[in-house]
């Protein structure tokens, strides 16, 4: 890992707020097809790059629906580290969990 430059990925159960997240650090809507505004959902990868300091951070927003998650795991090859972000208001659900545990097999931090 570039000691300047750090990959985060976002991780987590559909509809808890991984873009969400990622667009209120960088001011971008990496969700920008046409099928993801439409289903309101991730579908694809998206790579977002901000500047902070020094350093960049980037950011890999992946799917959170369980049928998409060999998109989640594809992105979670290039994590250096991983966010998991969970609704305050559901806790930890299947996908959240199923996250971790890829993580996990992937020794991801």
């Amino acid at each position: 890992m570039n000691s300047q430059n750090i990959i985060i990925g976002t991780c987590g159960h559909i509809d808890h707020g991984k873009s969400s997240v990622v667009k209120a650090l960088s001011g971008i809507d990496g969700d920008n097809t046409p099928e993801e505004k439409k289903r309101g959902i991730t579908i694809d990868l998206s790579f977002i790059h901000i500047k902070a300091g020094e350093r960049i951070l980037s950011f890999i927003d992946v799917p959170g629906h369980e049928s998409l998650v060999k998109n989640m795991i594809a992105g979670a090859y290039g994590f250096d580290y991983a966010m998991l972000v969970v609704a305050a208001n559901e806790g930890l659900k299947p996908q959240s969990m199923e996250h971790l545990w890829i993580l996990e097999l992937l020794g991801i931090k």
